[in-house]
């Protein structure tokens, strides 16, 4: 039977020289996260993940190590080390191979309930194409993610304890290419509201109405005025 010396055993091989043991391991770790007991072993490598994911360029890697962290409960203290590996998620984000896009989406997207993490994530900076991600060439898989992705953000920014505090953003960030007055996310959106596949329309129409209407204005219909016209 598999015991917690296994768990200690993989962590060891987070370390080997070859990328290809690392990534075993990670996927193994995954494996055993479905076990309860082994999950609190498991989350003490957390940190290390992060840094594996943010300094390897390889998507294996990438994949294997995300899946694991979209399996685990990360604990507040991982949040600093979150907090700088954000430009790497977000790199990933915005690669070309999907399995990755979609696991690092994902836990952005979690990561993006998080209080303390939303602005970091709104203000990582981005590329001037960030916007292709909900192009409706995309693969449904992404596409549903990203808007996902998208809706979390949106309310995120128009909960009240967040729009009490003035923050300030940098032009290529994140919060300007889907909600700054230059972006064209609505175009975007409504190209999917048309999409085949059901789940990405409805969700495309989510965003959309957290952009029209604060998550505290939509539970008072009679009183809903957009925010800002987005959809003229």
């Amino acid at each position: 039977a598999c015991t917690t010396d296994d768990i200690v055993l993989l962590g060891y091989m987070l370390d080997d020289k070859d990328n290809s043991v690392k990534t075993q391991a990670l996927n193994t770790l995954k494996a055993f996260s479905g076990i309860r007991k082994f999950r609190l072993k498991i989350q003490e490598h957390s940190i290390k993940v992060l840094e594996l994911i943010s300094t390897i360029w390889d998507t294996e890697l990438h994949i294997a190590g995300l899946r694991l962290l979209n399996n685990l409960p990360l604990p507040d203290y991982v949040h600093p080390q979150l907090r700088r590996v954000m430009p790497a998620l977000m790199e990933i984000l915005q690669s070309d191979y999907i399995l990755a896009q979609v696991q690092a989406v994902r836990l952005l997207s979690y990561l993006a309930q998080k209080n303390d993490l939303l602005y970091d994530i709104l203000n990582c900076q981005v590329h001037s194409n960030f916007l292709n991600l909900f192009q409706p060439t995309q693969p449904g898989s992404l596409l549903y993610e990203v808007l996902v992705f998208a809706e979390r953000l949106s309310e995120g920014r128009n909960a009240p304890h967040y729009r009490a505090v003035k923050w300030h953003y940098n032009e290529q960030s994140l919060h300007e290419s889907l909600f700054g007055e230059e972006s064209r996310l609505a175009d975007r959106l409504l190209a999917l509201v048309i999409h085949p596949e059901e789940d990405v329309q409805i969700q495309a129409c989510k965003v959309i109405v957290s952009l029209q209407y604060p998550q505290d204005l939509r539970s008072r219909p009679s009183s809903c005025q957009p925010s800002r016209s987005y959809f003229k």
